[in-house]
């Protein structure tokens, strides 16, 4: 492996954990020795990374650092890739063009034998059955919705055709191939709920925020459900 890669590697490592990690459990992790891991930091530092920390109490990295120019492994380059193409076939307009836009940002500042292998990228998105919103539901709006930790009232159609109106806490979308999903805590019910877009009869943003961390909320709807956390 060559030093930069190496330099690279290191920066990804610290990137994963939020929290100070050993120097000794970095150097078992990058397969590098402990005086290696300790000079590979302090190049690090000396190019500008932000590491925090010194030998037994651990490092950190603190975010928003980045190497230039851009690097990815070949199974980062497919997994953008795939992720991207799956995002732009499949998402509502809004963000298949944020995907679109995204990967072309990210290829414009690959170094050009990794920019070429973009286009070479051997995993292709299958055909499969896109989602049916209802077309008055702006799934951007849900989304922002989400980000700014605001409560909804909605109206929501049940496989009956039964509509009730409700005041929720959304906290996430989830999405499957024919069909996204609004997960929220419901008022009406004093607990998580799932609520089809498909079936949302109205969406409208309301001014007042939902009194706990949004965070907290996926947190502890996770557990309930079994989901482990995501990257």
């Amino acid at each position: 492996m060559s030093r930069a890669q190496r330099l690279l590697d290191l920066v990804q490592v610290l990137r994963r954990h939020r929290r100070p990690v050993s120097g000794r459990k970095l150097a078992a992790e990058l397969g590098v020795s402990i005086r290696t891991l300790y000079r590979d930091i302090v190049t690090l530092q000396g190019q500008g990374a932000p590491i925090e920390g010194e030998p037994g109490l651990g490092y950190v990295l603190k975010p928003g650092f980045m190497l230039p120019p851009l690097m990815f492994s070949e199974e980062e380059i497919e997994a953008l890739v795939l992720g991207s193409r799956w995002v732009a076939d499949r998402a509502d307009g809004a963000l298949a063009l944020a995907a679109r836009d995204a990967m072309a940002k990210i290829v414009a500042v690959l170094p050009v034998d990794m920019a070429g292998r973009v286009e070479e990228a051997a995993l292709i998105l299958g055909p499969g059955r896109k989602a049916v919103d209802a077309p008055e539901i702006d799934l951007a709006a849900i989304r922002q919705a989400i980000r700014a930790g605001r409560k909804a009232a909605i109206g929501y159609s049940d496989e009956k055709g039964r509509v009730s109106e409700r005041v929720v806490w959304p906290i996430a979308l989830s999405f499957f191939d024919h069909v996204r999903v609004l997960v929220a805590w419901c008022e009406l019910r004093q607990d998580f709920r799932h609520f089809r877009t498909d079936r949302l009869t109205r969406f409208e943003t309301q001014e007042n925020r939902y009194p706990h961390r949004r965070q907290a909320l996926l947190k502890i709807w996770r557990e309930k459900e079994g989901i482990a956390a995501s990257v």
